[in-house]
Order: C-alpha cells, then structure tokens, then sequence
C-alpha cells in the first residue's frame, strides 16, 4: 500500500487484541437470524427479482372421489411468470440512481476528488446498492483498501448481513456477521457448499466456518481491515454502512407479493384454457365405439377424430355443451392486476392515457406523484448512510497525503430520471436567461447531463471563437494597411 500517508492516525487504530468473544451468544443470534421471518422474506424477495415465483410450483386439483382436493398430471399446466415486480424494482432503481449522483460542496478541490472516487465504476456499486435496498428492504456498503491502496467499497444484499444493533431504531451498528456459501471442489470433482461467516467489529474481521449450527474457528482467525509494511490497522468506526428502502426496512414484495401471484395465476390459467381445446367443450357420448373415457381423450387428441357405432338401432353420436373462453374478460383483469401492482408498488406506468400524445409537464408529473413519495423516504434513508460512508472518505484523503475534509459540508444529489417535455423544458430555460446564474439554467436543460464538463467546452469554444476573430481582424488589418511608399 505505496501510495498511503500514515501521518495522521486519525482514522486507525494499531492492532488490539480481539476480546473473547461468547461464540455461544454468536450462535444463537445468527441461528434466530438465519430463521427470522425478515431474513425468509429477503430470500423470497430475491427469489421473485429472478422469476423463480410460487407459480412454478403450481399444481392442478380437482375435487376426487372422496370429496377432497387431489393433484391430476394428466391435464395441461401452465406455470406462467409475468415479473412485473422485477420491472417495478428496475424502474426506482433507474428512477432514483440511473443518472450519476451530484454532489455539491464549496471547496473546488474536494469536489474534484469526491467527483474522482464516485466514477462510472463506483456509480454500478451505487446501482447494484439501490436494487438490493429496495429488493429487500436494506443493504450495506463495506468500504475497504484494496490491495494497491485504493480505496473501494462492496455491497453486501441483506440476506447476507445480520446485523447487531446498538438501539431499537436500527440507527447504529455495534457489530454485523456476513453469512455466505463457497463452493469447495474436492479431487473427485465433486463440490461441497461450506458456509463462512464474518464477523465485524472495529478490532477487525474473525472467520467462523458455520457446520450443523456451529461456528468454528478458521484457521485464519482473525484479519485486520487494512496492513501497511506487515502491521495491521483497524477502522475506528465499524466499515459496515446500512441503507434502508425505509424507516422499517421493508421490501417492496412485501406491498405486492399477492398480486403478482393472482397475475401469474390468471395468465396460466388463461393459457390452460387455450390450449386444452377438448376441453372448452363438455362432450356428451352416444354409443362410443371404444373401451373407456381415457381411450376417448387419446384418440382426440391425437387425431382429431373419433369414431361412434349404431348398437340395437341406436345412433352413435356426440353432442358437446360449449364451455365460451371469454379473452376479453381475461385482458381486463390482466390489466387491472398489473395497475395495481404498480399503483401498491407506488410506480409508474409510462403508457398510460396521460402519455398519449404530446402531454405537459403537468401530467408527466402527476404520473410520478406515487414513486416521488416512495424515493424521497428511500433518499432520506440513503443520506443517513453517505454521510456515514464520507467520514470513510475523508479519512482515505487524508492517508493520501490531501487535507483534512472531515469538517467539510458535502451533499449529495440525486438526479431523478423522468420524462420531460423537452420543448417546454427549454423554452422556459431560454426565458430565464439574465434572471438565474448560466450554471443553473444548465442544470436544468435537457440536453445536458455534466454541468461542469458542459461549462467547460462552453468556455473552450468561446476562446476558439475569440482566437479566431483575433486571426481574422489581424488578416484583414494586414490588407487595409495604407501604403506607406513615397509617390
């Protein structure tokens, strides 16, 4: 780690000894996390972003001999997932966090640095942090030195983090376990999942392998959060930063889990009806030529036809009671789910009426009425955890060799990415010239998306222009130049 200044210990501790930790009291507060419902309904959360929902367990019953329910195999079955909700944790995610956070400080050279740690690269982790949160209702953020120096941070999903906290609000941490499977290959080539967990503190990180509800030591006990020439320093501050969806850390599939399970239902059950043709008729037989119903169900569906037979002067025939397969009924209740999804989701729908033509700004907000209120409580959460995650930073710049920002104001903006009338946008940005700063009427046109890069080639292309002019004025000077030669 070359590139650190370790002048200043402000921020570090020299290794102390870990205390002796009661493993038992670990166990049972990671064997309660491991079965709480909260940490079941992130797995299930997590399950769901992926398309692996309840419908794919699907069965069709029908009421057996005895009166009760019972599971048939030979019947056509759908198990059809329609992921709306996958779409609705996309869109807050692009919503709040699909352009790049702006920060805002007073102090030219720190925005430049803060500009330079939260790049194009950190951005995707910021991403990946939102979709999480919302997903599951909390994620943390673990900032570190890499191996060059740099600082970093990861990401860690809730299901993988149980967290211990110091008071009842869940405001602040006194130390978290990271629970997580690796894939060992053995030299048959056979693979076995052990279960690490983690356990952070601010003497540093100790390893537990989990086995049959244990926790056993590895055989690297313990690590510190950073080494420099061999010694090891540790964080005086705990490097585990939460950031909640909300107050109450709740996940979205908590508001519409039941109607993404009646969407998936209707559209496999509408599906099954299609595709069972016999079956949209109820088929009263006369005289069949065949040994039983099974038989009759084969034969039809496989040829098409069937064959019936006159018995003692009776003619073999088929009447059939047409079961009606009403597709329009079907499409209402399809979009009404998928509304209310979105509506108890507090999304959008980008092709509802209001979008129709060329809207104004007035009804384009009015369609983000829901996820604004939604993400300004997600913003609000998020705030807590950069203020925490910038007292992280600030201590980097100063092992770098930069001075002390700690007391230095920062906040940090998001630039919500909605649909603009981008006429109306900018005629009301040409009419505001001479009344606000050109900055702010930059930040507000829809073409821009960097205001300091955008003033930036603003300036470049205004001294072009005056070189230019320069070089003209010069030439034409050159040719009107009266003679200076005696007659």
């Amino acid at each position: 780690m070359g590139i650190l200044n370790w002048n200043s210990n402000k921020a570090i501790d020299l290794p102390t000894p870990q205390p002796n930790s009661d493993i038992h009291k670990l166990e049972v507060v990671l064997r309660a996390w491991l079965d709480s419902p909260q940490r079941k309904e992130q797995l299930l959360a997590e399950q769901y972003y992926l398309g692996n929902q309840d419908i794919l367990k699907r069965e069709k019953k029908v009421i057996g001999a005895d009166g009760n329910l019972t599971s048939i195999n030979n019947v056509t079955i759908n198990r059809i997932v329609d992921n709306v909700y996958a779409k609705l944790v996309n869109q807050k995610t692009s919503y709040c966090l699909g352009k790049p956070i702006t920060i805002a400080t007073s102090d030219d050279d720190y925005l430049k640095l803060l500009t330079k740690i939260f790049n194009k690269r950190n951005h995707r982790t910021l991403r990946e942090l939102a979709q999480f949160a919302v997903n599951e209702g909390i994620a943390y953020i673990y900032p570190y030195y890499n191996a060059d120096g740099e600082f970093k941070f990861a990401v860690f999903p809730a299901h993988e983090i149980c967290p211990i906290w110091r008071d009842k609000r869940h405001h602040e941490l006194e130390s978290a376990m990271r629970y997580y499977p690796e894939e060992v290959f053995d030299n048959n080539g056979g693979v076995t999942l052990v279960y690490h967990v983690d356990l952070f503190t601010t003497y540093g990180i100790t390893h537990f392998r989990y086995q049959g509800g244990s926790l056993i030591i590895d055989e690297q006990a313990h690590t510190d959060y950073m080494y420099v020439e061999n010694v090891g320093y540790n964080w005086k501050k705990l490097p585990i930063i939460p950031f909640k969806y909300n107050s109450e850390e709740l996940p979205l599939i908590r508001r519409v889990k039941t109607l993404q399970d009646a969407l998936n239902e209707v559209m496999s059950n509408f599906k099954d009806n299609m595709d069972e043709d016999p079956r949209t008729s109820i088929l009263i037989l006369k005289n069949y030529d065949g040994t039983n119903i099974p038989e009759f169900r084969q034969n039809l569906a496989t040829y098409g036809v069937i064959k019936v037979t006159t018995v003692d002067g009776v003619q073999g025939d088929v009447d059939a009671l047409k079961v009606e397969v009403n597709s329009s009924n079907y499409q209402a209740l399809l979009m009404q789910l998928k509304r209310a999804i979105i509506e108890n989701g507090y999304g959008f729908d980008a092709k509802e009426e209001r979008m129709d033509g060329d809207p104004n700004q007035m009804n384009i907000e009015s369609m983000y009425t829901d996820i604004d209120l939604d993400v300004d409580a997600m913003e609000s959460e998020f705030q807590a955890g950069f203020e925490e995650l910038k007292w992280f930073i600030d201590q980097y710049l100063i092992h770098t060799g930069n001075p002390d920002y700690t007391e230095e104001d920062v906040e940090f903006i998001f630039d919500r990415d909605f649909f603009i009338n981008e006429n109306a946008q900018i005629d009301n940005v040409m009419k505001s010239v001479g009344l606000v700063s050109n900055k702010t009427l930059l930040s507000h046109h829809p073409m821009v998306t960097n205001v300091l890069r955008e003033m930036q080639l603003i300036e470049e292309e205004r001294k072009q222009e005056l070189e230019q002019t320069k070089a003209e004025m010069e030439i034409q000077h050159a040719f009107t130049e009266p003679s200076t030669n005696a007659e």
